[in-house]
């Protein structure tokens, strides 16, 4: 299939694909259609990906589940027909605290549910109830709905021939016949798999009991947390300093990390429409705690308090937030960036809704001060840095060694894309030794080639090798290289040692499909375009040669700098309150990032192998997307 943008309806000719956003979506309508199969491959930078689940929503669930620990290994599944109404279901529990369900009509993402939600989730609770009973499981407690769907992941899917959506972007279903087939066909089959399993069903629901006991005991926690409102002569936190202003739409509402941050961020705000909270230390982990435990938490009962929504993912009541900017404002370090993870996790997991109503951001604050005499800059990152000074600082500089004559432009975007090159070398070392990984990217000449042969790869070890021993000032020692073939594959193991700490690079074909060699090599490609080594330049009117792009770009970037006093923030304590005020808190010169969630499977399988109990699945994402971690402050 070829898909060409209208040009009549799109008018902004620099329309780009993005190749992640189309595969999960392709993902999905692979296992919502069993046994289709779906190839997508992207012609700018060579990915390639194929889908086909042949068990369809079951291996859906399946997925969901990975970065889970699930407590039965079968996914229960069943379908069926009724009333022109055709309907999948797959569910199944896991040891998590947070419920997954996903429901489609006609393929379509129903985000906000609807009758075939609905349907689905009565009868899990009329069913499970029944058995429990039955079999005399429950003791001295009832399950509620809440209770039964904690740790569930499940999808159902119907096919509807006349759906009725509610709203123009249908992402809730409004036929009403679809309620009662949903919830017909799970009362059916559920009930019959739960006699069939009895030992599974006993596992599911003594899961559920202790929801429930949690549920009781959270209770007269959440209670306590409620805000009163200001007729009510409740108090907010005692850190918290708030606004004056009462009309939500026009407050903000600023989580600050530490004392020190929230002291400053006090004296800058607006009083008028901006409150702050100063949180101190790191939140718990909602996605490994139970609600009765999270709600002991004293920042988040805080929060809760601040907020005046309530808790909990059915029980939060966005209408009566008093904040309609609620941002998220930590440092930009290893630390603040896992108080923000942490937050993100709390409100997607807790209180969804605040969420996609658009009312969570996050500030960014700058990471340098550019000051020269009585002028100056504040700039958010390491590439708003060099693209200012590059702006302001460059002297006349002409490339010499190039075939043509270079633009100012062209020059910039030449020492942007080396910037970006080694800090993704640098990044590299969770993986490979970066300088193992630069020569293979600057000899990459039929590379595919080469590694797929025993004599040429021999070869280009040995070469490796050479190069190595031969540079020094490389910081590098090498230790010794073997070839090992694996599933008819070759791949080459290569040594070395730096700062007395041996790293193994593992190469063979497979680097080349890596999404991270991918955008190294386009990114050595582009550089290549106008400058190849070594580098001859004249820099004003005095000429220089250059061995690597590494000493070029640091010797272009150490001469912007002259005249400069360039400070980098550590931490927001740092800034002074007007500082704070100019560059963070005021509507007119901040910039604000506002959080969404445009793939709810995504999102939460995300936060799931992030933040959940499974290690592994954490290590393998951390090792495989080391490389494009960027501006980590470690």
């Amino acid at each position: 299939m070829l898909f060409r943008s209208d040009r009549e309806i799109f008018k902004d000719e620099t329309i780009l694909f993005d190749f992640n956003y189309l595969s999960q979506r392709l993902r999905e309508l692979a296992f919502l259609n069993a046994g289709l199969y779906i190839s997508l491959s992207d012609e700018r930078t060579g990915k390639k990906t194929e889908f086909q689940f042949s068990n369809g929503i079951a291996e859906f669930v399946k997925f969901i589940n990975q970065a889970k620990k699930a407590i039965h290994n079968d996914v229960i599944f069943f379908k069926g027909e009724k009333d022109n109404v055709d309907v999948e279901v797959a569910m199944q529990w896991n040891d998590s605290y947070t419920e997954s369900l996903f429901s489609y009509c006609n393929n379509i993402n129903t985000i906000e549910g609807g009758t075939h939600l609905i349907g689905l989730r009565g009868a899990l609770t009329r069913t499970t109830n029944n058995y429990a009973q039955e079999k005399n499981l429950l003791k001295d407690i009832n399950l509620e709905g809440e209770d039964i769907r904690e740790g569930l992941a499940a999808v159902v899917s119907v096919k509807v021939r006349e759906p009725q959506f509610e709203g123009q972007t249908k992402t809730k279903l409004g036929n009403t016949e679809v309620k009662g087939v949903v919830e017909s066909l799970v009362n059916d089959k559920l009930s019959d798999w739960f006699d069939r399993n009895p030992s599974v069903a006993k596992t599911i629901i003594n899961k559920c009991v202790e929801s429930a006991r949690a549920r009781e005991a959270a209770r007269k926690a959440r209670d306590l947390t409620r805000r009163k409102t200001a007729l009510d002569g409740g108090a907010l936190p005692g850190k918290m300093a708030d606004c004056q202003e009462r009309d939500p739409a026009k407050c903000e509402l600023y989580l600050v990390e530490g004392d020190s941050a929230g002291g400053s961020a006090k004296q800058a705000r607006d009083r008028k429409t901006q409150a702050v909270l100063p949180l101190k230390g790191k939140i718990l982990n909602v996605e490994k705690a139970r609600f009765d435990k999270m709600l002991s938490n004293e920042e988040i009962k805080m929060m809760v308090s601040a907020l005046g929504t309530g808790i909990g993912k059915d029980n939060v009541d966005a209408s009566k937030i008093r904040y309609h900017k609620i941002i998220i404002m930590t440092d930009a370090d290893v630390d603040g960036s896992h108080i923000r993870t942490l937050l993100l996790t709390f409100f997607y997991r807790q209180m969804p809704e605040i969420i996609e109503k658009g009312y969570i951001y996050i500030a960014q604050p700058p990471l340098y001060r550019a000051k020269k005499g009585q002028s100056e800059t504040y700039l958010k990152d390491d590439a708003a840095l060099t693209e200012f000074l590059l702006g302001s600082g460059l002297k006349d500089v002409e490339i010499l060694s190039s075939a043509k004559k270079v633009t100012e432009q062209e020059f910039k975007k030449l020492i942007l894309s080396i910037q970006k090159f080694y800090s993704l070398l640098k990044n590299s070392s969770a993986k490979y030794d970066p300088d193992v990984l630069y020569f293979l990217i600057s000899k990459a000449i039929n590379l595919e080639n080469t590694l797929s042969n025993q004599n040429l790869l021999k070869s280009f070890l040995d070469d490796l090798q050479s190069w190595i021993e031969t540079n020094p000032s490389l910081g590098i020692t090498y230790s010794k290289n073997k070839i090992e073939e694996e599933n008819g594959k070759l791949f080459g193991l290569i040594d070395t040692v730096r700062y007395a700490e041996k790293i193994t690079t593992k190469i063979s074909v497979d680097i080349l499909k890596a999404s991270e060699w991918i955008e190294l090599n386009n990114l050595w490609s582009q550089i290549q375009l106008n400058s190849k080594l070594p580098i001859k330049v004249k820099i004003d009117n005095q000429e220089f040669s250059f061995e690597t792009y590494k000493e070029f770009h640091d010797h272009v970037m150490e001469g912007t700098k002259k005249g400069y006093y360039i400070q980098r923030y550590k931490g927001l304590g740092e800034m002074n309150p007007e500082q704070l005020w100019e560059t963070t808190l005021n509507p007119e010169n901040r910039a604000l990032l506002k959080v969404s969630v445009d793939d709810a499977v995504a999102a939460d399988e995300t936060f799931s192998l992030l933040m959940g109990e499974q290690v592994e699945p954490r290590r393998k994402f951390i090792q495989d997307n080391a490389l494009m971690a960027n501006d980590l402050d470690v």
